[in-house]
């Protein structure tokens, strides 16, 4: 660039710059390395992809001398990137190594790609014509991969060139292509270019303030750089081959909050991490590795493992990786939506940019919970929770305590299975009924915006699915003082003509009826109130010979009395009125009965526990 303001500042600058060189030139050449931006600015997708070239260790001097000066580049995925370089003019100083941007007027490193370590920008220090030229150009890949045949060298404008400068890009590998027109710092004037697609590329400066241009050849051995510069002039090199980018992304919420993922790049012939990185915090992500641009053909595995301190195994999510890819014309298999947490993806092929993602969500799980909201209706009332699974039990959890404290009766986080139903419920865990409480049941989920259907009565269903972390507790409080009378019927084959040892209903069997009577609450049953009334199945005739029976178990009742207590219907409807003759055998005419115990039920105590008897009758199937 050749305006006034600029010329000042070559003025005013030009003997720190040449302090710099001097420190430069006295430094041992050494293995370098490259990186890629930390700041995408304007440039295009993919960007972190570029691996920009440090020349710290460039020597002006050893450049310019007949041999030059032999580099590698130790690159990110293991491999050694190694040429030679010359420059002209040999008879004073042609070149210093910079870090960018350039100067505060350069497109690249101000307005894209923003924040490339070291020094990458091979500069001039006085006007007139400079050349560089890279030789034997080899990408060395790590021990066991196979050699590399294709990669892309990228050159950039890294000044301004102006009127009456140029720069050129002359290759011997594929025709030079345009991955990025750098905006300048301000407005829309760019340098004028020839030679795109071809193996000779060509800025030619335009007055003002102007972008830039970064170019690609693939697989060059040999890479010549010509310039004329008005006052500073300069240019950049990086390595791409392909690019993989891994990211992280969680559904729902973590199993437990101090859980998180490590998740990474390696080399599948010997494990050596090439990108990686680890989840944080409570968020969903998504979370991303470095970058990882490829510059030789190896195999790569992604990998995702619990990070240190997690309280949860990764066994209790399901991971699932999804990759896609930037080049559609790309041919290399990409897993889509598979369940691993290790998967090998193979190589890269050249000029892909894939983007993989391992998606974690937790597998299912409810943890249920007991509380109380009053005091224990008797202080020796516990109470299990259970988790069903249909018929089956899956979890559960009994209680201890008095009063209205309550320690276990907590299942913990249960691991569950997506899309079953589940049964919430509770059973009296010992002596005492559920009857005297009354039961509600509140669930929350650790993930925000799932849809899943929480019980709020208890039984109660619920259906999880991936990503719930469910907690559901039953609060139950005693209902007052009261008698409850909870009335069950049982039948029990005695005989039936075939088998002595498991007798079935079968046509002509002998079957006992047995129907229990409970009083689970704290007051007694007004005296001479109970009356049960039982209409026989149509299948069932009674034997008016066999005499009925009557435990009077814990009930307080008086000696049972068949005639006075017991009456008849021949209804159809087994009901009223009952005032048919109890016959003699088995009596077809009967189609019903009503038991009239006398005297007061007592109430169930902390001693005896429920209050109960029972009373049974005799018959035949039909």
């Amino acid at each position: 660039m050749c305006s006034v303001d600029r010329l000042k500042r070559i003025a005013v600058g030009l003997a720190g710059v040449i302090a710099l060189w001097s420190f430069i030139w006295a430094t041992p050449a050494y293995a370098q390395s490259c990186a890629p931006a930390t700041t995408q600015g304007t440039a295009p997708a993919g960007w972190e992809t570029y691996c920009w070239l440090d020349f710290s260790a460039y020597n002006d001097s050893t450049a310019r001398s007949g041999g030059g000066q032999n580099f590698s580049f130790n690159l990110n995925d293991g491999s050694v990137l190694s040429f030679n370089l010359r420059v002209t003019p040999t008879n004073q100083t042609a070149f210093g190594a910079i870090a960018a941007p350039s100067w505060t007027g350069a497109a690249v490193g101000n307005t894209a790609f923003l924040g490339i370590p070291g020094r990458p920008v091979l500069y001039t220090a006085t006007g007139g014509s400079r050349s560089i030229v890279f030789s034997g150009i080899t990408i060395t890949p790590p021990p066991g991969a196979p050699a590399v045949t294709a990669y892309s060298f990228v050159a950039a404008d890294a000044e301004s060139t102006n009127d009456g400068e140029n720069l050129q890009f002359v290759t011997n590998g594929s025709g030079w292509q345009i991955l990025d027109q750098v905006n300048p710092i301000s407005g829309n004037l760019y340098p004028t270019i020839t030679g795109a697609g071809t193996s000779t590329f060509t800025e030619n400066g335009v007055a003002g303030t102007v972008g830039g241009y970064i170019v690609a050849s693939n697989s060059p051995t040999n890479v010549q750089v010509n310039m004329q510069a008005g006052g500073l002039q300069g240019a950049m090199f990086a390595v791409r081959f392909a690019s993989i980018r891994l990211r992280k992304t969680i559904t729902g919420a973590r199993v437990d909050p101090t859980d998180q993922f490590n998740f990474r790049v390696t080399a599948t012939s010997n494990g050596t991490a090439l990108a990686s990185g680890t989840t944080s915090g409570t968020g969903n992500g998504p979370f991303t590795a470095t970058p990882l641009s490829l510059a030789s053909g190896i195999s790569l595995t992604l990998s995702e493992a619990m990070a240190a301190g997690s309280a949860s195994a990764l066994t209790k999510y399901q991971s699932r990786l999804t990759c896609t890819n930037g080049t559609g014309s790309s041919t290399t298999p990409l897993p889509n939506n598979v369940l691993a947490t290790t998967y090998v993806f193979g190589t890269l092929q050249f000029g892909d940019a894939v983007i993989c993602v391992f998606n974690n969500a937790a597998i299912p799980h409810i943890r249920l919970r007991k509380v109380l909201g009053t005091i224990r209706r008797f202080p020796t009332d516990q109470f299990t929770v259970r988790i069903n699974q249909g018929a089956s039990v899956v979890s559960s959890s009994s209680s201890l305590g008095t009063g209205s404290t309550v320690s276990g009766a907590d299942t913990n986080l249960l691991q569950l299975i997506a899309g079953t139903t589940y049964t919430l419920d509770e059973v009296m865990s010992g002596p005492g009924s559920l009857t005297q409480y009354n039961a509600v049941m509140a669930c929350t989920n650790a993930t925000n915006g799932v849809t899943t259907t929480f019980p709020t009565e208890v039984p109660g269903n619920i259906t999880p699915v991936l990503g719930d972390v469910i907690t559901c507790t039953i609060t139950n409080s005693r209902r007052g003082s009261n008698a409850t009378i909870l009335v069950t019927k049982a039948s029990t084959v005695l005989s039936d003509g075939v088998s002595a040892t498991n007798p079935k209903a079968l046509p002509g069997a002998r079957v006992q009826y047995t129907i229990t009577v409970q009083n689970t609450g704290d007051l007694a049953v007004d005296a001479n109130s109970i009356v049960i009334t039982d209409a026989f199945p149509p299948n069932f005739t009674l034997d008016a010979s066999t005499p009925m029976t009557m435990v009077q178990g814990t009930s307080g009742l008086p000696a049972f009395n068949q005639t006075t207590m017991v009456t008849y219907s021949s209804q159809a409807s087994g009901g009223t009125p009952f005032t048919a003759p109890l016959g003699s055998g088995y009596n077809s005419a009967l189609r019903g009965l009503r038991f009239q115990p006398t005297g007061q039920m007592a109430a169930a105590n902390v001693t005896t526990g429920v209050s109960y008897f029972s009373f049974s009758f005799t018959g035949r199937v039909n």
